[in-house]
């Protein structure tokens, strides 16, 4: 595991993996271009993480065909907003890219890397800064999450199989905030098959830290959500 270096403060850098195509949608283009609010929902999610004061940098990592980036986001650039088409087929391996990205940029193993969807629009920048606070002498990371409230059910063939403890069982959400070394090691050994980065570190034995969330912080997935979003980004203003 990667170990901060006495005496030199690290710096914490934002990953956001925006190289895929949101098949569940329903939309007619990359989820994260469809308007929401009268702006692409991804310029949303950039918007929030613009206004975290502890972050160095934001980073997108965009499909090497992507085209419609520059127009959906003509403000993000400057030293504090990085674009890379290097995205992968899934998201690990954008991940992981990115984190090559991020390297030659300058950023070390020993700062910390926040992986955020871009499809969680709705993500406040408190949010975030509880996340850094929380993890920010931690000897692993962590991440936002919520406990499930719901009762949990296994299926088959669209029946119920079973019901599961829901005890101690938490919704995992985005950022997750790790070392970059230490990310960049889980990521190779677990594969590109993990869907989150905490699963990652936990293959390497490490235990995540929980950080509790809001239930806001959904992630825009199915048709429905999109409705959602917009009620609640409007609701703010």
């Amino acid at each position: 595991m990667t170990t901060p270096i006495p005496g030199l403060q690290p710096r914490c850098f934002a990953l956001v993996p925006a190289a895929g195509i949101g098949a569940r949608s329903g939309a007619d283009r990359p989820k994260q271009y469809v308007p929401i609010a009268g702006r692409p929902m991804i310029t949303h999610t950039l918007a929030a993480l613009s206004r975290v004061t502890k972050l160095a940098a934001t980073l997108v990592v965009l499909s090497p065909q992507d085209t419609l980036f520059e127009n959906a986001v003509p403000e993000f650039r400057g030293a504090r907003a990085w674009v890379a088409r290097c995205g992968g087929a899934t998201r690990a391996a954008s991940v992981s890219k990115g984190l090559l990205e991020l390297q030659a940029h300058g950023a070390q193993p020993h700062d910390w890397v926040l992986v955020h969807d871009a499809a969680r629009c709705l993500v406040q920048p408190r949010w975030v800064e509880k996340l850094i606070q929380a993890c920010w002498d931690d000897p692993v990371g962590g991440l936002l999450a919520l406990p499930v409230a719901d009762t949990l059910k296994q299926s088959g063939n669209g029946r119920v199989t079973g019901t599961l403890d829901r005890k101690a069982k938490w919704a995992a959400q985005t950022p997750q905030m790790f070392r970059l070394g230490t990310l960049q090691q889980a990521l190779a050994q677990a594969g590109d098959e993990v869907t989150d980065e905490s699963s990652a570190i936990e293959a390497l034995g490490h235990q995540p830290l929980l950080v509790e969330a809001a239930l806001e912080n959904l992630k825009v997935t199915w048709p429905a959500d999109f409705a959602l979003a917009e009620r609640l980004l409007r609701s703010r203003t």
